[in-house]
């Protein structure tokens, strides 16, 4: 399984990525491994959707960070 995931960082800001461990890659943001997320601990998991095609996943998240893709996550997700 593939997750496009979305994280409420401290200052308030969104981050939105893509993984296909989601447990792994939560831990490597919550220890600061994560050059974005690393000053803005603590982080929260807003949300997450898991696709069975990688390439799904990707497209998905690459939605996510344009424009109609930010107004939906904002209306939908977070």
């Amino acid at each position: 399984m593939w997750h496009v995931y979305i994280l409420k960082c401290n200052d308030g800001s969104y981050y939105t990525g893509c993984t296909g461990d989601i447990e792994e890659r939560l831990k490597r943001h919550k220890s600061g491994s994560v050059s974005y997320t690393s000053p803005r601990l603590p982080i929260e998991l807003v949300s997450y959707i898991s696709f069975t095609s990688k390439y799904k996943a990707y497209d998905f998240e690459k939605y996510l960070k344009s424009g109609s893709g930010k107004a939906f996550a904002n209306k939908r997700l977070i």
